[in-house]
């Protein structure tokens, strides 16, 4: 297996692991792979703080959903100790909680070697401090009054936690996103927390001022201004800048053939008016495809006052692409890179902010994330 150096895409799928490793102009990219043939790769994250480690987010089939770790660069991997599993405790409707999928990583604070949050289906939170070996429920989520309220029903897919963020300067300071749920906050470690989704819309919701019952897909926060953050939501695209705790809807400035309804959404590394998205259809019927056949990504680069199509080198027609809310990211070099991996097993890159793309992969099993190890 290729190990994981400066300039890989670590990428989870269907049926297990792949990783793409590029030249020092990224120009060309050599695949290997897979590991874990077969068993479902949710996420594969490296540890900023201790390069040589990644953990891995999998469902291994009948085995069922569980965490590997590796400590040289991806070349082996072991099985957590003691994998995310909830507490056993009642939440109202009669049944335990059981983990059926650990979904999403996060690594822990700068200051914080070792700490990992991780984040499953049906929604709970998780946490190591030991490297991702060893994972304890976060009770002050799990275990909250008021979670049967917050998640009164899933997606199509069950439920999900994803987007944990930690404030880079302050590890007390964490969000997550639900899906259905909404965007929450804490500020205190995860002891408390509190929904975060005033100015969102949602057309499945009795009441457009509701707390919670929101869709979020993907919540970003720029690394360059942690005050401001991103979400694509099931209702479109907005922005919040901290401290105000009021979403702005930014989507409606995408043009209205293309909407504003997508998963993935991602950041420029140093820039925090610049980000791209991937727009999908959103239609009543939900097919959740590029729109009209023809995929594009859009970008704004003035905080979503307006949108740009970049579509040079996508297929101009007949291209039916899905991407997945963890399947886009970037890397961190001066003409940023972009990446996507689509649900027919294609990765595309961009080596100049998204004004032109290539396919740097095909045939791969359906894509689940693409992340970007530097």
């Amino acid at each position: 297996m290729l190990p994981c150096m400066p300039g890989t895409l670590w990428i989870g799928t269907r049926k297990g692991a792949f990783a793409l490793r590029a030249d020092a102009k990224r120009k060309t990219w050599r695949l290997a792979g897979p590991q874990f043939l077969g068993h479902i790769i949710h996420h594969i994250v490296m540890d900023p703080r201790e390069p040589r480690t990644l953990l891995m987010a999998a469902k291994t089939g009948h085995l069922g959903p569980t965490v590997y770790r590796s400590t040289d660069r991806g070349r082996t991997w072991r099985e957590a100790a003691r994998p995310p599993a909830f507490r056993r405790i009642d939440h109202g409707d009669g049944k335990a909680l059981a983990v059926e999928r650990v979904f999403w990583l996060t690594p822990g604070h700068s200051s914080e070697r070792g700490t990992w949050y991780a984040g499953s289906s049906p929604a709970g939170l998780f946490r190591s401090e030991d490297g991702g070996e060893r994972w304890e429920p976060v009770a002050g989520f799990n275990d909250h009054p008021m979670r049967p309220q917050w998640i009164a029903f899933g997606t199509p897919d069950g439920e999900l936690l994803h987007s944990i963020i930690v404030d880079p300067r302050d590890p007390q300071h964490l969000y997550v996103g639900v899906s259905i749920g909404g965007v929450f906050e804490s500020t205190d470690g995860g002891c408390s927390w509190a929904p975060l989704n005033r100015g969102c819309e949602a057309d499945f919701l009795p009441s457009p001022d509701a707390e919670f019952g929101h869709d979020p897909h993907t919540v970003v926060m720029s690394p360059a201004a942690p005050d401001r953050l991103y979400q694509q939501n099931h209702c479109g695209i907005y922005r919040m800048d901290r401290p105000a705790g009021t979403w702005v809807r930014i989507g409606r400035a995408m043009p209205k053939k293309i909407g504003d309804i997508g998963f993935p959404i991602v950041v420029h590394p140093r820039d925090p008016d610049t980000a791209w998205v991937f727009p999908m259809d959103g239609t009543t019927v939900w097919p959740r495809t590029s729109v009209g056949g023809k995929p594009a990504v859009y970008v704004t680069r003035d905080g979503g006052k307006s949108w740009q199509r970049q579509d040079r080198g996508l297929p101009a027609s007949q291209a039916w692409f899905t991407v997945m809310r963890q399947a886009m990211c970037v890397d961190t070099h001066e003409s940023v890179g972009l990446y996507f991996g689509t649900t027919s097993g294609e990765v595309w890159a961009s080596r100049n902010g998204g004004e032109s793309w290539t396919c740097i992969a095909r045939h791969l099993p359906e894509i689940f994330s693409v992340t970007y190890a530097e």
